[in-house]
């Protein structure tokens, strides 16, 4: 495989200080962790190109370029704690692990779940927590937590992982709106959250978190 820091430089290059990400730390986290170790051997040669990555069981990982713009608007600091939801492979506690206190990240799908444990641990990402369960579930007896991450779709928000959001704190998630979609920032005051449109961007709905429809006679 050609020169992995090379690539990471051309990938912060040409897709993330293009698309108005100007926080370092976000920068520094990007060209440090080797993105091409989180996903399936299949898509090494792909890892750093500016489009999803498939994971099996219809999950994806983001393209470099939306994560880079949602960690660039929560404006993770130092001594925060962050749950990371769907974390897939572990590529983005990695990175949001090198901004942070520490990182709660949950994965439903139970083999992606302990891969991720493994590669966190051979990038010596020490301060994250990989936990196995329902992602609409997040891990509420970590929390509650400064920041909240949401790693694909969202059609609703599960009630449960707003109440996880500390007074003050932050949350991101990609809502889907048909093929298209928009991140939004919410910033929780009390028990509200207040939403803002942050930029374009799509991604696979995550299990639990669709449109629930109600049953009609």
């Amino acid at each position: 495989m050609a020169d992995t820091t090379a690539q990471r430089t051309m990938m912060v290059d040409t897709q993330i200080r293009p698309s108005d990400v100007t926080k370092f730390p976000v920068i520094e986290a990007m060209l440090a962790v080797p993105r091409e170790q989180f996903v399936p051997d299949s898509a090494r040669e792909t890892a750093y190109r500016d489009t999803p990555i498939a994971l099996g069981q219809g999950r994806m990982m983001l393209e470099p370029r939306s994560l880079a713009k949602m960690l660039d608007a929560l404006d993770i600091r130092p001594g925060e704690l962050v749950l990371d939801l769907g974390c897939g492979l572990g590529y983005s506690s990695a990175v949001i692990a090198r901004m942070a206190e520490a990182v709660v990240a949950v994965e439903q799908d139970a083999s992606l779940a302990a891969e991720a444990e493994a590669l966190l641990g051979a990038v010596n990402a020490d301060n994250v927590a990989v936990i196995a369960g329902e992602l609409a579930d997040g891990a509420a007896k970590h929390g509650p937590y400064d920041v909240v991450i949401v790693q694909g779709g969202v059609e609703t928000l599960p009630p449960a992982i707003a109440d996880q959001v500390k007074d003050g704190g932050r949350i991101a998630a990609v809502f889907a709106e048909g093929v298209l979609g928009t991140c939004r920032i919410g910033h929780k005051t009390g028990q509200t959250v207040q939403w803002r449109d942050a930029h374009n961007a799509t991604a696979p709905v995550l299990p639990g978190f669709g449109r629930v429809t109600e049953f009609q006679l």
